[in-house]
């Protein structure tokens, strides 16, 4: 544990995350308009108006999303049927297709899931992924070559395509036939493919408009299989399971058909027959509730083991969360596209053979377990180059561009992520492919588009692509420092500086009494979250931390309390990677998702800690305190005098420091007198951590002497 008196203490503290609350709207009578309709409690009715639903007919689709009725994929999509007659006529003639897919989590799993279909309805059909470190995203002239030379007559890209009008180009050339699926932005000249199925290109009012890469796939998928009528129960469950994979770990929005669908899947995943889901299920160690615990299951050796463990386990097990898939399945399929070869997801999303599956699921472990290595020992580069060279600019810069040698560039968006977690700014990071090149990504605050900034600079730039929140570039290291320069003038433009903190969004209050397992269950309805629906935030204020401790790599392990009418609730807490704020003052508001944890058969609640401030003013100081009250502490292995007086008819804290000054303030007030008299004394802010921290320990004493009064 850090000595309180060092000066790495009071560095540390000054770095408490230092973030923008955005509270929602309180509407207590429409909550309690809605609890008529819904029968849920008020919070929870807060929880569905926060995400814009107001009104009876919303709340009963929201709530009832099964019974969505979806029109026909055929009437949305021009190309479907145009797609369906090729894919029909090449598995009629057995000419060899081929798909080209991409090496994150929604195109490996896209990839995954048209290889199944198609090869259950009897086509010739392999597949090509670009290698992320010599070729980058998307089909190129090199596969679309090779394919030809391999006798292939139809392709079929997958998450990528729309932006490839030159290879597109040279594979019409070659006599290629060519079907793009895809769900990125639409450029400015389409490519010149026999049939576009893109989400962009429908009507916006569509509710196929959200649907990721997977989620184009799949739609193609099951519009073929029920065209050739062979859409039986096994390949419409492994397509759902593939598609609800991919989806949520692309972070597409669960909203629509996107949360109609994978509902569904996350119920059918936990008894999936594919042989690859079970085994990525069993080895990431999710628990039979779907929630995450406080850190991952060892992986037995002995393959039976395995399969013995993952039967047991899933048994009762009726369904997933996406924070399974978010945080344990999704990491592992995705470290493969970062740092190693996509043909281990894909055997393991394809195969049938239950050892092949376990020996791909554990190469996922191992690997990814490497990915998070790298991430860290990356991450505290970063933030040591940040803290020396770039943290006192940052209010002049409002932009992060931080490029260092022999990074992997597989995982510096990882990491940009998190620095913008830590920063608050748009951070551009990089790392250099040679001399004379650097490759990077990009991730953005909601005030700053990411793209906008990326085309600002293009001239400064090789390629570059993206959108509002993140984006990848490549550029002449001669330009580094111009671009850091263009990137800074850019954000200037753009953000003011309380931009320059990062966002917490919060749903409501709840007092830690409120929080149990009914509430917990309660939250369900809400389920699928995701994007455009998030899990819900809750803030407490003026909790006191009772406990705290550093466990696994970096994680910050609390017990919290609450005083309401003389009664103490405590709860278990967790913050993850939260190892530079430790310790935390002795009382917080702090901000929580709720989790469910397991441990030794017991499940509990507890809360997953996303954001702490200093106590707002109004719940620091006693609302009439006993005068006069004084005693003395110990703080930073010193001993100090402290007492609450009246200054004319207010009460005043003072604090007498060993050297001879007093802290004095005014109970409810924010600014304090420092000094040995008030005539030559300074002002100082007391919700400052050196200050706030003193005066935290003062009246935690002072609080346990006044009740023996």
């Amino acid at each position: 544990m850090l000595d309180q008196s060092t000066p790495e203490f009071s560095r540390l503290h000054r770095r408490l995350p230092d973030q923008r609350w955005q509270i929602s709207p309180q509407k207590t009578e429409l909550a309690q308009k809605l609890a008529e309709i819904t029968n849920l409690p008020p919070l929870i009715n807060q929880l569905l108006i926060n995400r814009d639903i107001e009104t009876k007919e919303q709340a009963q689709a929201f709530l009832n999303s099964g019974d969505l009725i979806l029109p026909s994929p055929l009437d949305d999509f021009p190309d479907l049927a145009m797609s369906l007659e090729l894919l029909e006529w090449a598995i009629a003639s057995q000419q060899k297709i081929a798909i080209c897919g991409d090496y994150d989590a929604d195109g490996m799993t896209s990839t995954a899931l048209l290889l199944r279909s198609l090869r259950w309805l009897g086509a010739q059909v392999d597949y090509a992924i670009p290698s992320r470190m010599h070729e980058g995203y998307g089909i190129n002239k090199r596969i679309i070559e090779e394919f030809q030379s391999f006798g292939v007559g139809l392709v079929l890209t997958v998450d990528n395509g729309i932006s490839a009008f030159e290879p597109i180009a040279r594979a019409r050339e070659l006599g290629l036939k060519v079907i793009i699926t895809d769900h990125h932005d639409i450029p400015q000249q389409l490519p010149p493919a026999n049939a576009i199925l893109n989400p962009k290109l429908i009507r916006e009012s569509s509710p196929y408009r959200g649907i990721a890469g997977v989620g184009v796939a799949y739609i193609l998928a099951v519009s073929l299989a029920q065209k050739l009528g062979q859409a039986n129960d096994d390949i419409l469950a492994a397509m759902l399971e593939l598609f609800t994979l991919g989806t949520i770990a692309d972070l597409a929005p669960l909203t629509g058909v996107n949360r109609h669908w994978v509902k569904s899947g996350l119920q059918q995943l936990p008894k999936s027959k594919l042989a690859g889901v079970q085994a990525l299920i069993q080895v990431s160690g999710v628990q039979t509730s779907g929630a995450r615990g406080h850190g991952d299951e060892s992986i037995q050796n002995s393959q039976s083991a395995l399969q013995a463990r993952y039967a047991n386990k899933i048994q009762n097990q009726k369904s997933l969360k996406p924070e399974d898939i978010g945080f344990r399945l999704g990491p592992r399929i995705n470290a493969i596209g970062r740092i190693a070869d996509p043909q281990i997801v894909i055997e393991l999303l394809t195969t049938d053979d239950m050892g092949i599956a376990l020996e791909r699921a554990m190469q996922c472990e191992a690997i990814n377990r490497q990915r998070r290595e790298m991430c860290e020992q990356i991450e505290q580069e970063a933030i040591a180059i940040v803290e020396t060279e770039y943290f006192a600019s940052l209010p002049q810069d409002r932009v992060l561009v931080i490029v260092q040698r022999n990074w992997h560039h597989g995982v510096i968006g990882i990491v940009a992520s998190r620095l913008v977690e830590r920063y608050g700014v748009p951070v551009f990071i990089g790392t250099f492919e040679d001399e004379a090149h650097i490759r990077g990504s990009a991730r953005g605050i909601p005030e700053f588009h990411v793209f906008d900034a990326l085309e600002y600079c293009q001239d400064l730039l090789g390629k570059f692509g993206g959108h509002k929140a993140a984006g990848g570039f490549s550029l002449p290291s001669e330009n580094l420092e111009k671009l850091r320069s263009r990137l800074s003038e850019f954000a200037n433009f753009c953000l003011e500086l309380q931009h320059l903190k990062p966002l917490l969004k919060i749903d409501t209050q709840a007092n830690l009494n409120q929080i149990h397992y009914q509430l917990y269950q309660q939250l369900n309805v809400l389920q699928p979250c995701g994007i455009d629906n998030p899990e819900p935030v809750f803030w407490t204020p003026n909790v006191q931390i009772l406990e705290q401790q550093i466990v696994g790599k970096g994680h910050l392990k609390l017990t919290v309390s609450q005083t309401i009418d003389d009664l103490p609730s405590k709860i278990k807490a967790i913050a993850w990677r939260w190892r530079d704020y430790f310790p935390l003052p002795p009382r917080l508001d702090i901000a929580y998702k709720l989790r469910e944890n397991h441990y030794n058969g017991n499940t509990t609640i507890e809360l997953e800690l996303v954001g702490v401030r200093l106590p707002t003013q109004s719940h620091i100081f006693f609302a009439s305190p006993p005068t006069p009250l004084r005693t003395t502490i110990e703080y930073n292995q010193r001993h100090y005098t402290c007492g609450i007086y009246k200054n004319g008819s207010v009460p005043e804290l003072r604090i007498g420091y060993p050297e001879g000054k007093i802290l004095a303030v005014e109970l409810g007030h924010t600014i304090a007198l420092l000094g040995t008299n008030r005539q030559e004394a300074i002002k100082v802010d007391v919700s400052q951590p050196e200050y706030n921290m003193i005066i935290q320990t003062a009246l935690q004493a002072l609080s346990v002497l006044s009740k023996e009064y």
